[in-house]
């Protein structure tokens, strides 16, 4: 009998094939790898707000999206390191290689995760646990980076796999264990659920997946709404998805920058954006895609966000067009950002598709739009009204005759 999953015996090395391999502190673990005199000591990567804190920086109480005074308060001794997004995505691609070369089965989930589906290697290569330790050795030899991976029968119970064994870790859940393994847990530790549910469900003196294994569905779907209610009950007993999804396209690409508190000069700021939309347009035009929706993401000294977006008339992949919707938002948030402080600046590109086939606009407008009008009187002055007229109007039966052209 086939040992894969739930469909057979759910006993032997292979009845948990799916890995999730997860950089550990990534931006971090990237700058204390180019600079000695940041091992072992707290690190924190961007300026007025964490973006990325080393491990050592995490257990003195620094966490992701913090201000860089409060981390400063919690850690002392902090050292602020200006992000370096080419060196990260640079150590990204690295990664992804060894991802590739191991299964061609990948689900990257962001630039420093991914999930592995090795079931196809069962009659060539080593059982999934050996995989994963292989792997480990392979990006810490290659890239010089620490990567915790989980593995189990499900992509979710790996994702929980790796949280749990991080940093620098390795932890297989056995199939016959996933209750014992996941019902222990805190639930802010599930993959999915974030501060808000866990408030809920805090509320009723619900604090681990156990607790909330012992409720009815019924009882989940009144605390949560009936979706999420029926969600979390597949989640905590396990039956969630059993396979990677490995054909899903992007949906955006996307970059930002941490400027620190300012404040800052309009110039500045406009610079970092366009450096932005440089990167993110070199990755559109890479993975051959283009664009039809430009997204301004804006992160304010008071810690709150906004968000713009402008939709283009043609989708593309010119930097130039894709430049000119990006400053055209920022222009047009002046006031907002003069107002709040801007410490963030990102831009993500949306509605994307491939560029087998890309209709180019035609020029009819901006400074050459007089020399149409021009030119259009001028064939209506010789030839009649007709001669020339708006395609729009044809299906109403306008402006159907052919003029006579002089002989």
């Amino acid at each position: 009998m086939d040992d894969e999953g739930r469909g057979g015996a759910r006993t032997g090395p292979w009845a948990a094939p799916v890995l999730h391999a997860d950089l550990d502190a990534f931006y971090a673990a990237v700058e204390q790898r180019d600079d000695p005199r940041l091992r072992g000591v707290p690190v924190a990567v961007g300026g007025g707000v964490v973006l990325a804190a080393s491990y050592e920086a995490k257990r003195r109480g620094v966490r992701t999206a913090m201000g860089g005074r409060a981390a400063l308060a919690a850690c002392p001794d902090l050292v602020f390191v200006r992000p370096r997004f080419e060196a990260y995505t640079e150590a990204s691609r690295a990664v992804f290689e060894i991802f590739h070369a191991t299964t061609p089965q990948v689900q990257g989930v962001s630039i420093d995760e991914a999930f592995l589906d090795v079931r196809g290697l069962r009659r060539i290569d080593a059982p999934p646990v050996d995989l994963a330790a292989r792997l480990r050795a392979r990006v810490r030899d290659e890239v010089g980076l620490p990567i915790t991976v989980g593995v189990a029968r499900t992509p979710f119970l790996a994702k929980v796999a790796s949280r749990v064994a991080k940093p620098d870790g390795l932890l297989r859940v056995d199939p016959d264990a996933e209750d014992a393994f996941l019902h222990p847990l805190p639930l802010e530790v599930l993959w999915g659920v974030g501060e808000v549910t866990a408030a809920k469900l805090h509320v009723y003196g619900l604090r681990t997946a156990g607790d909330v294994a012992s409720l009815p569905v019924g009882v989940l779907a009144g605390i949560l709404g009936p979706a999420a209610g029926r969600h979390l009950h597949a989640v905590v007993h396990g039956r969630t998805p059993e396979r990677v999804v490995v054909d899903r396209r992007r949906s955006s690409v996307g970059a930002q920058r941490a400027l620190g508190r300012g404040p800052h000069a309009p110039a500045d700021v406009r610079a970092a954006l366009l450096g932005l939309v440089d990167r993110v347009g070199r990755r559109l035009r890479a993975g051959h895609r283009t664009a039809g929706t430009v997204v301004l993401r804006l992160r304010f000294a008071d810690y709150t966000a906004a968000t713009r977006s402008r939709t283009l008339p043609q989708a593309t992949a010119s930097t130039p067009e894709l430049g000119a919707a990006a400053t055209a938002l920022l222009d047009a948030a002046g006031p907002l950002v003069a107002a709040r402080g801007l410490t963030l600046v990102g831009v993500a590109l949306t509605g994307l598709a491939p560029d087998t086939w890309v209709q180019p606009a035609l020029p009819l407008g901006g400074p050459d739009a007089a020399g149409l009008d021009g030119a259009l009187d001028a064939v209506r002055d010789r030839f009649g009204a007709a001669g020339v007229t708006r395609a729009s109007l044809l299906h109403r039966g306008e402006g159907m005759a052919v003029p006579l052209l002089p002989e």
